[in-house]
Order: C-alpha cells, then structure tokens, then sequence
C-alpha cells in the first residue's frame, strides 16, 4: 500500500462507538484491514490492522481484567471505544481497544500494522507497532472517537483470516489454546505465523 490518505477522508471513515459494542472475538476479526491512526507533532502516521488478538473479559485467564478492577484496568470495565495502553518488560508498550458494554473488561490486542504512511520502523509485533506509529502511557484511555488518535474503515480486497491461539499466555491454562489470535492469511506483516 502506498496512499497518502488526508485527516479528512479519514476521520470521514472513522469507526463509530457501535463497532466496539459488540462480541469481542467478532471485533477483533473486523479490525483486521482497518486503518490505525495516530497523529503526534503534526505527523499522521497510518498502518493496516493486521494482527490482533481477543481477550474476553474477567473469565478469560489470559485477559488482565481477570484480576479484577484495578488502577490499570479500570479503562476496560469502562465504555467501549476506548484505547488500553500498558508497558511491559518496562519498555514495550501494547493497545488494546476497548469492547463491549460499560462493565464487560474486554479487549482487542493490536499485534501488527502494515505501514501504510509516515511509519518507517519494524511493526510485527504489539511493542514494535507501538513504537513505530507513535504510541505510548500518554495515549492509555483515550477515546478512538477523537480526531487525533483513531481507527478508520477503509475499502480493501478480499482476505481469509487464520485463527490460532494467543501468544505469551501459557500461564493461563486452558486459555492459552484457544483461538483467540486472528490475522490476515499470507500477509508479510503479521509477526508469527
């Protein structure tokens, strides 16, 4: 991909607070091919969504509102729409948006993005596409409805999207194997097959 997209068309094509309303697992796998932006220092930077993962709420094991309400995870029992940013290892920070209904503490990983304009670093991998689009704590609880910080629908060609589990969540047990990581089949952004 190589367009140079406007602010205008796409914040024309932002995603409205009812896509993040619904099943999480279904959210996630409508991410993919939809459009991250982020605008920092007057520089928009775009990338394809393609890679994601589901987490399910505090059933899940895998997911951090199992711990329950906390400082950190009081975003995701809050409204959908929203961005979850976290550090981790104490020096990659991750997005996740927000799903489902005020309470429910679900939450889609973004794993990778395909550069699509302004991004020059590595982006196959949730700590490497956060550096590379300009992600950081700064932007933890922001609402993706805004003009600055959102995702955009934008038309695309057909994909078949691969299911397998999660990666890094062995310590959750049966959980750990669920197919809960969606991504863009033969895409040579997604950061492991």
């Amino acid at each position: 991909m190589n367009h140079e997209f406007t602010k205008r068309f796409l914040l024309k094509n932002r995603l409205s607070r009812s896509f993040y309303d619904r099943d999480t697992q279904l959210v996630a796998q409508e991410l993919l091919g939809k459009l991250l932006v982020c605008e920092r220092d007057s520089m928009l930077r775009v990338g394809r969504i393609v890679e994601v993962e589901a987490y399910l709420g505090p059933h899940d094991k895998a997911a951090h509102s199992c711990k329950g309400l906390t400082p950190r995870t009081k975003v995701m029992f809050g409204p959908p729409g929203f961005s979850y940013v976290y550090l981790i290892y104490g020096m990659y920070h991750c997005m996740n948006v927000v799903t489902e209904k005020e309470g429910h503490a679900s939450a889609v990983l973004l794993r990778a993005l395909e550069p699509v304009q302004n991004i020059e670093l590595r982006t196959q991998g949730p700590g490497l596409l956060t550096k590379a689009i300009g992600i950081d704590k700064s932007l933890n609880e922001h609402d993706l409805l805004s003009d600055s910080f959102f995702i955009a629908n934008h038309d695309h060609d057909a994909f078949q999207i691969v299911k397998r589990p999660r990666i890094g969540v062995d310590y959750a047990g049966e959980w750990a194997q669920k197919l809960l990581r969606f991504y863009i089949k033969n895409n040579n952004y997604v950061s492991k097959k």
